[in-house]
C-alpha cells in the first residue's frame, strides 16, 4: 500500500447516497456512469517558481446519483493556493483562515446540520488533495486546485513533476508547462515516463529563455490498447532543465521591491565523505525494518568511492563497532562491512546517547590526529525506530551532550523509522547540529527511502558560504538553510527592500564563497527583468513575492520547532501565522476553508502538521461529536452502496458481551466454550514478526490474522512479545483492514484510506461497519451477526521493556461455516470437554486439575487473566483453566502449524 498525506474532504449534496465513482480505478461496467469531459493541467515556472492548477470537469450520465471523487497528488512541501468547485450550478470557494478560526466554522456549519468531513494528515513522499461530491443524473462537477512550489537544482538540473492519473479517458486531456527563466535555458528535456506509449506525444518548444512543454494525447493514444477503455495516462510528466550559468555562478533577479539571489557553481567535484552509520538494532526493529534496513546499508556502501572513510556502529543496550577507526571504502572494506551488517541480529533496548557519542568521539579523534582530508565532510547518519530506553533518557540531556561534543564541521543526520519513533527529538537533534531528520515509514519499501535519503545528503555540498546585504534598506533576507547544505547545487536567498532606498543598494550585495568574492549584477537590472516580464502572458509578474513568501515560511517553521523559550516560539508562530494568511497559503498553522456563496455549507482542509507524529488521511471529527450531527444526506441510504462511507456519528455505546473469546498481553489465548460454561487459555510463545492465524473460514470467506511484535528487550530471560498488528479479510466484500497501534487502514477493491487511533468515525458497507472511539477500541461488525472488538494497549514511551500492543475479544457465533479453523475458529465448533479430578497444585492460589479433550488427557492449571473491555487500565479478572506448552492436545497439531505468510492469507491445513 502507499502510504500518502491527505487533504481530505468529505461533502455530499444530494439525500441519496450512490455508488462512488472516483476519479481513478473504475471497471467497464462504471466507465459509461460517469464522463471526464476534460482534464487540465497547467503549469508556470518563473525562475524557479513553479504554480500549477489542474482542472477537472465530470459529467454524471447515470439516472442515479454518483459519489464522484477528485484526488490529485501534489510535491511534498507544496503549498495550496486555491480551490474551488462548481456543482450543478452550485459554486463553492475558498479561503484561508487560521486554524481554530476554521475549525470553528466547520463545527458551526456542522452543528447545523450543513456539511460533513474533515481529515487531519501527515508528510511523507507526496500530498494527496482529495474530495468527494455525490452529483445528481445529469448533474457536472468542476474542481479546480491551485498550488506553488519552488524549483530546487538537484544533480544539476530542474525538476518538475506532474502527477497524472485521470484514471479514465478523457475526451479533452490537456497538459501545459511554461518555463520562463530570465537567466537563459541551458537545456530543456521530457523523459519517457510512460514506457513508450506516447512517443512523439509531448511536443516541446525551445527559445534562449523560454519553453513550452504541451501533452495532449487524444482518446485513441490515452487507451492502454486500441480497444480498452482503460487509459494508460497514470504516472508522472517530467520535465527536467537547467540555465546557463556565467562564471560567476551568481544570479540575482529584483522586482515590485523583492529580490532573488540564485548561486549554483558548476563543475563541483565530489567531496571525500567521512561517514559514520550508526544504526539501532534493538528489538523493536526486529522483522521486516531491520531486513529492509540491511538491504539499503549494503547498496549504500557500494555507492561509497574509494577517497570515502567510513565505519559502522550498532546499538542497542550495548554499542559495537565494526571498526573503531574509519577505515578506506575499499572493495574489500566494503564487502567485510556488508557481511558484518547481514549478521545483525536485533535485541535489547536502545542507547541513543551512547551510541552518537562513540561516533563523535571517533570523527574528533580521527579529526584531531589530521587524519581527515581538509577538504573532506564528515557526517554522521543515525538511523532509529525508538525512543531511548537504556542510559540517558533524557532527550534535552541528550541534545546537550550531543552539542557539546562534536565539532562545528560534522552534521548529524537522523532517519526515524516507523509511526511511533520521536520525530520532534530526532528533528532537533539533527537541526542543532547542521544537518536534518526524516522519516521513514515502515509500511512503504524502506530500502528505496534510505537510499534515497542518502542520495540526498551526499551530494556535493557547498559549505561556508555567506551573503552580506546592507540592513539599512534590505529586510527580512531569508536564505533557505536546507537547500543550502544539502542541495548540492544551488543556494537561494530572497529578501524585500525599500525601493525608496534603492540608491543606498546598488552595487553593495556581495556574496563569498571559498575566499572567492562574487560581485553580482547592480539591481539596475531590474528594468530590463520588468519589460521581459511583460512581453510574456505566461510570464508570473509576482514569482519574486511568491518566492519570498515560500522561503520565508519554510525557514520560520524550522526556527520555530528550535525556539528556545515559549515566547519565542509564539513569536514565530504569529509570524508564519500573519505570512500565511497574507499570502493566501496552507500551511501547519491555516486550514482552507471551502464555502458556498451563502457561507451554510462548508468543507475544511488542513495542511500536514510540521512534525506529524503518525497517521496520514486520518478521518478527524473532533473529541467531541454533537449527537445526530450529521446531516441526513451524510447518512447511508437503503439503497445498496459499493463505497465505504466515513461518518462522523458518535460510536454508539453498548455493555460487552460477558462471554467472548479472547486474546491479550504476551499473548494469552482465552477460549470460552458456551456449552461447558468454562474458560480455557493457553499462552503461545514465538518471535516477533511471525503472523498468527486466529479465524480462517474459506466457505465464509472470512480471515482473522494477528503478527507478533517483540519487548524492547528481555525480561527475565525470556522476551514477550504481543500482537501489533491484525489483519482481518472479508472476501466476498473484497475488504481488508488492517489495525496495528498506530493506524486502522480500510481497503476496498483499489480504494484506500486511514484512520487514525486519536480518531471517533464509524465507516460503513452494505455489510461491514467498522467504528473507531478515540484511543480505546475499534469494532468491526459483519451483518449485525458477528463481530470482532479490538483493544488498544499504550505503555509509556519510555517504558524500558513494555511495548504498545492490540487485544482481539471475538464473542462465540454459529456463523462461521463447520470449516472454519484457526487458533480461535476450531472452537466456533465448541469441543467436549470433561474436567476432573480437582487438586491442589505445586502453587496453593493455582489448583490442578485433568482435562478430556479431542482423544487427550491434559494436566491444567486454574488461573487469572484479564478481560480488559470494561476497564482498559486494570483489566477484569477473569478465572481460566490454563494448557500448558502452548495449549498442546488442546488445539490441533502445534501452534507452528498456525503460521501463515501475509496478513491476509488463509491458513492452509496439514
Amino acid at each position: 500500500m502507499k502510504r500518502l498525506t491527505c487533504f481530505f474532504i468529505c461533502f455530499f449534496l444530494s439525500e441519496v447516497s450512490g455508488f462512488e465513482i472516483p476519479i481513478n480505478g473504475l471497471s467497464e461496467e462504471e466507465v459509461d456512469q460517469v464522463t471526464l469531459y476534460s482534464y487540465k493541467v497547467q503549469s508556470t515556472i518563473t525562475s524557479r517558481m513553479a504554480t500549477t492548477m489542474i482542472q477537472s470537469k465530470v459529467v454524471n450520465n447515470s439516472p442515479q446519483p454518483q459519489n464522484v471523487v477528485f484526488d490529485v497528488q501534489i510535491p511534498k512541501g507544496a503549498f495550496i493556493s486555491n480551490f474551488s468547485m462548481t456543482v450543478d450550478g452550485k459554486t463553492f470557494r475558498s479561503s484561508i483562515k487560521e486554524k481554530t478560526v476554521g475549525r470553528a466554522l466547520y463545527a458551526q456549519a456542522r452543528a447545523k446540520g450543513k456539511t460533513a468531513g474533515l481529515v487531519r494528515s501527515s508528510a511523507l513522499d507526496m500530498e494527496n488533495f482529495r474530495t468527494e461530491v455525490n452529483v445528481l443524473p445529469g448533474a457536472k462537477v468542476q474542481f479546480e486546485l491551485h498550488y506553488q512550489e519552488v524549483k530546487w537544482r538537484k544533480l544539476g538540473s530542474y525538476e518538475h513533476r506532474i502527477y497524472l492519473q485521470p484514471g479514465r479517458l478523457a475526451k479533452h486531456l490537456e497538459v501545459d508547462v511554461w518555463v520562463i527563466e530570465p537567466q537563459g535555458l541551458r537545456f530543456l528535456h521530457v523523459p519517457d515516463t510512460f514506457e513508450g506509449h506516447f512517443d512523439g506525444v509531448p511536443v516541446i518548444s525551445k527559445g534562449q529563455q523560454k519553453a513550452h512543454v504541451s501533452f495532449k494525447p487524444t482518446v485513441a493514444q490515452q487507451r492502454i490498447c486500441p480497444n480498452c477503455r482503460e487509459t494508460a495516462v497514470d504516472g508522472e510528466l517530467v520535465v527536467l532543465y537547467d540555465v546557463k550559468r556565467e562564471e560567476k555562478a551568481g544570479e540575482l533577479e529584483v522586482f515590485n521591491g523583492y529580490f532573488v539571489h540564485f548561486f549554483a557553481p558548476d563543475n563541483l567535484d565530489p567531496i571525500p565523505k567521512n561517514i559514520l552509520f550508526v544504526i539501532d538494532v534493538s528489538g523493536s526493529m526486529w522483522g521486516v525494518k531491520m531486513k529492509q534496513t540491511v538491504e539499503a546499508m549494503k547498496t549504500i556502501l557500494d555507492d561509497l568511492r574509494a577517497e570515502d572513510h567510513f565505519s559502522v556502529i550498532d546499538f542497542n543496550q550495548n554499542i559495537r563497532t565494526w571498526r573503531n577507526d574509519l577505515i578506506s571504502a575499499t572493495k574489500t572494506q566494503v564487502a567485510d562491512a556488508k557481511r558484518y551488517i547481514e549478521k545483525i541480529q536485533p535485541s535489547g533496548g536502545t542507547n541513543i546517547n551512547e551510541a552518537l557519542l562513540r561516533a563523535i568521539f571517533i570523527l574528533n579523534e580521527a579529526n584531531n590526529l589530521g587524519l581527515l582530508d581538509p577538504n573532506s565532510v564528515s557526517l554522521i547518519i543515525l538511523v532509529s525506530d525508538g525512543d531511548p530506553t537504556v542510559g540517558e533518557l533524557k532527550l534535552s540531556k541528550i541534545q546537550k551532550n550531543v552539542k557539546e561534543n562534536i565539532q562545528d564541521n560534522i552534521s548529524l543526520f537522523s532517519l526515524g523509522m516507523g509511526f511511533d519513533v520521536d520525530y520532534d527529538f530526532l528533528k532537533r537533534l539533527s537541526n542543532e547540529n547542521h544537518g536534518i531528520a526524516q522519516r521513514i515509514y515502515g509500511n512503504q519499501d524502506t530500502s528505496s527511502q534510505l537510499k534515497k535519503f542518502y542520495n540526498q545528503v551526499s551530494t556535493p555540498l557547498l559549505r561556508n558560504v555567506q551573503f552580506n546585504y546592507p540592513h539599512t534598506s534590505v529586510t527580512d533576507v531569508t536564505q533557505n538553510n536546507f537547500h543550502n547544505y544539502f542541495g548540492g547545487s544551488e543556494i537561494v536567498v530572497a529578501g524585500k527592500f525599500d525601493p525608496a532606498k534603492l540608491d543606498q543598494i546598488e552595487s553593495v550585495i556581495t556574496a563569498t564563497s571559498a575566499n572567492t568574492q562574487l560581485v553580482l549584477e547592480t539591481l539596475a537590472q531590474m528594468d530590463d527583468l520588468q519589460d521581459f516580464l511583460s512581453k510574456d502572458k505566461h510570464a508570473d509578474p509576482d514569482f519574486t513575492r511568491k518566492l519570498w513568501a515560500y522561503l520565508t515560511i519554510n525557514q520560520l517553521l524550522a526556527e520555530r520547532s528550535l525556539a528556545p523559550t515559549a515566547a519565542a516560539k509564539r513569536r514565530i508562530t504569529r509570524s508564519i501565522l500573519q505570512m500565511s494568511l497574507d499570502h493566501h497559503i496552507v500551511t501547519p498553522l491555516t486550514s482552507l476553508v471551502i464555502e458556498n456563496e451563502a457561507g451554510d455549507e462548508r468543507m475544511l482542509a488542513d495542511a500536514p502538521p510540521q512534525d506529524p507524529s503518525c497517521c496520514s488521511g486520518a478521518l478527524y471529527y473532533g473529541s467531541k461529536v454533537v449527537p445526530d450531527s450529521t446531516p441526513s444526506w451524510a447518512n447511508p441510504s437503503p439503497t445498496p452502496v459499493i463505497s465505504m462511507l466515513a461518518q462522523g456519528s458518535q460510536v454508539l455505546e453498548s455493555t460487552p458481551p460477558p462471554h467472548v473469546m479472547r486474546v491479550e498481553n504476551d499473548p494469552h489465548f482465552i477460549i470460552y466454550l458456551p456449552k461447558s460454561q468454562k474458560n480455557i487459555c493457553f499462552n503461545i510463545d514465538s518471535e516477533p514478526g511471525k503472523i498468527l492465524n486466529l479465524v480462517s473460514d474459506p466457505e465464509s470467506g472470512i480471515v482473522v490474522n494477528g503478527q507478533l511484535v517483540g519487548a524492547k528487550k528481555p525480561n527475565n530471560g525470556k522476551l514477550s512479545t504481543y500482537f501489533g498488528k491484525l489483519g482481518f479479510y472479508f472476501q466476498s466484500e473484497d475488504i481488508k483492514i488492517e489495525i496495528s497501534t498506530e493506524t486502522i487502514t480500510l481497503s476496498h477493491g483499489s480504494s484506500t484510506f486511514s484512520l487514525s487511533w486519536s480518531d471517533t468515525a464509524q465507516v460503513t458497507n452494505q455489510r461491514v461497519q467498522i467504528s473507531v472511539k478515540k484511543e480505546k477500541v475499534v469494532t468491526i461488525t459483519l451483518d449485525k451477526e458477528m463481530s470482532f472488538s479490538v483493544l488498544l494497549h499504550r505503555v509509556w514511551k519510555k517504558h524500558p521493556v513494555n511495548v504498545d500492543f492490540l487485544g482481539i475479544y471475538i464473542p462465540p457465533t454459529n456463523k462461521f461455516s463447520p470449516k472454519a479453523h484457526g487458533l480461535i475458529g476450531q472452537f466456533m465448533q465448541e469441543p467436549k470437554i470433561h474436567i476432573f479430578n480437582e487438586r491442589p497444585g505445586k502453587d496453593p492460589e493455582k489448583p490442578e486439575a485433568s482435562m478430556e479433550v479431542k482423544g487427550q488427557k491434559l494436566i491444567i492449571t486454574r488461573g487469572l487473566q484479564k478481560d480488559y473491555r470494561t476497564d482498559l487500565v486494570f483489566g477484569t479478572d477473569v478465572t481460566c483453566w490454563f494448557v500448558h506448552n502452548s495449549g498442546k492436545g488442546f488445539i490441533d497439531g502445534h501452534y507452528k502449524d498456525y503460521f501463515v505468510p501475509q496478513l491476509y492469507s488463509f491458513l492452509k491445513r496439514p
